[in-house]
């Protein structure tokens, strides 16, 4: 079965063709990182418009490099939920016409589950159970995959999510946006013990964590330098929030891995890409004797073919969209968003 799938929930518009949920046969990304660049963050408008400039160019492409006749297609897929709505309703509306001219199913999906699916592109011997770790600019939640289309969450964070914490640190430290492949790399030469930041707990809820205090610690800690005229180690402050977010993160999963008894392990999304949360993970894995599941960079960030990936198991689901077929900012990974209204 060949999908195409377009995803905008943010500021990539991309477009990809996936036959089976395993096999990609063509991914195409436009970047909007230039433009956002200048604003340090996403500038929702422009993203929205941009998607409109992008999304046939791409759309195009991605079939041609499948070298498919749109009128094969099986089904087309779009990112209906969660993101920046404006975007979304790009993606989803184009999505929803080319499929319903074409006379072909319409499969709305949600971009977490989404990031769960990229994993499925690597590693075909990869099925349900197992437990994720979601960590990506929106999102920081640890997720129990029961099943291609049932999810429960068992933890996540009480205010920002982990990538966001990245993107406002970085803009401190002036690297700029994006943050996290910034931050990462200005933390390669850093000593992670130079400055002391916080690790938050939820008390009653020992896998849920918060970045908010950890993100205002770093804030306090480069304006405090600045007003007293000190000099400020950026590398070592980049290394030691590396190392804070690896500490909050990390720990809650293995005690996840103890609670759930389960020994596949996922951690997905654009913060994945980390190199020290990479690197804590194995260790993780191996402490548990776990079997640890991480997509390589290039599906860590936003992409179409991931969402071609989950399309095709929401699809046997029977998760159709119908022309009243809506997109929505936000939305639980456990809500079937073809009936949310």
């Amino acid at each position: 079965m060949k999908i195409l799938a377009i995803e905008s929930s943010c500021d990539e518009t991309a477009a990809a063709v996936v036959e089976n949920g395993r096999k990609v046969l063509s991914s195409v990304i436009d970047t909007q990182i230039e433009t956002h660049a200048l604003y340090g963050g996403v500038v929702p408008e422009i993203a929205s418009r941009r998607h409109m400039e992008a999304v046939v160019r791409v759309t195009e492409k991605a079939l041609a490099d499948a070298r498919l006749d749109k009128r094969a297609l099986d089904a087309v897929a779009a990112t209906c939920a969660p993101g920046l709505i404006g975007a979304l309703l790009v993606g989803a509306n184009f999505g929803k016409a080319l499929a319903f001219s074409l006379q072909k199913p319409f499969v709305p999906v949600h971009h977490i589950r989404g990031h769960i699916a990229a994993v499925y592109l690597t590693y075909p011997e990869l099925a349900p159970p197992f437990l994720t770790l979601i960590a990506s600019g929106g999102h920081s939640q640890i997720v129990l995959v029961r099943d291609y289309t049932d999810f429960e969450i068992l933890g996540g964070t009480r205010d920002d999510a982990a990538g966001e914490a990245f993107d406002k640190v970085a803009r401190v430290l002036g690297v700029g946006y994006p943050g996290g492949p910034k931050i990462d790399k200005l933390a390669q030469c850093g000593d992670k013990t130079r400055y002391t930041l916080p690790n938050s707990h939820i008390k009653d809820a020992p896998l849920d964590f918060s970045f908010s205090g950890l993100k205002t610690a770093v804030i306090n800690l480069a304006h405090n330098a600045q007003q007293k005229g000190e000099a400020l180690d950026r590398e070592s402050l980049a290394a030691t929030f590396c190392d804070a977010v690896v500490q909050t993160l990390v720990p809650r999963l293995e005690l996840a891995v103890r609670e759930t008894g389960m020994k596949h392990v996922v951690c997905a999304g654009g913060v994945a890409a980390n190199s020290f949360l990479r690197a804590a993970l194995q260790d993780m894995a191996k402490r548990m004797d776990a079997k640890l599941y991480l997509p390589p960079l290039s599906l860590c960030g936003d992409n179409a073919a991931m969402i071609g990936s989950q399309a095709y198991y929401e699809y046997l689901a029977g998760h159709i969209g119908q022309t009243a077929q809506n997109a929505f900012a936000t939305a639980g990974i456990s809500e079937n968003i073809c009936e949310k209204r």
